[in-house]
């Protein structure tokens, strides 16, 4: 099928709206070609797949066309806008998902943080453990208990 030349028959005219003849067997390949951006699919469309004659085979039936068309709109859905910024139901799980910097162990101030007596748990609340070389070497400036969320 070489769907791939959806995408260079779209850089080379991108001024035009590049679609699909898909003459197979089945909606996945009317799918995937939505998927590499194809704006119009044409499939064919029969009432019973069972008639005489060449298309009826490769057609869909009412039903067969309803979820093929349901589904590629839930594939345009599912491609977004392209930039990444967390869903509502990622942003719900953020704090509990995500893992902060925490005392593996009471840590008194004044003692020096480090792999020792630091680790890394949830909830995402506190530090980011991306900032863990940040936090190693540096001084506790007040008690910490075992599982408590580091604060410098």
């Amino acid at each position: 099928m070489n769907l791939n030349n959806i995408k260079t028959l779209m850089a080379a005219y991108p001024e035009y709206c590049v679609g699909f003849s898909d003459h197979t067997i089945g909606v996945e390949i009317s799918l995937a070609s939505a998927a590499l951006g194809a704006c119009v699919i044409e499939k064919h469309f029969t009432l019973d797949q069972t008639m005489e004659g060449p298309d009826h085979r490769a057609s869909l039936d009412p039903t067969q066309l309803k979820e093929m068309v349901c589904a590629i709109r839930n594939i345009e859905i599912a491609l977004g806008d392209g930039v990444k910024t967390p869903s509502k139901s990622e942003q719900k799980n953020m704090v509990i998902a995500r893992k902060s910097i925490v005392a593996l162990i009471d840590i008194k101030k004044g003692e020096i943080f480090s792999p020792e007596n630091i680790t890394v748990k949830r909830p995402g609340s506190g530090i980011n453990p991306m900032a863990w070389d940040d936090v190693v070497g540096r001084t506790a400036k007040s008690d910490f208990d075992a599982d408590e969320t580091i604060e410098l």
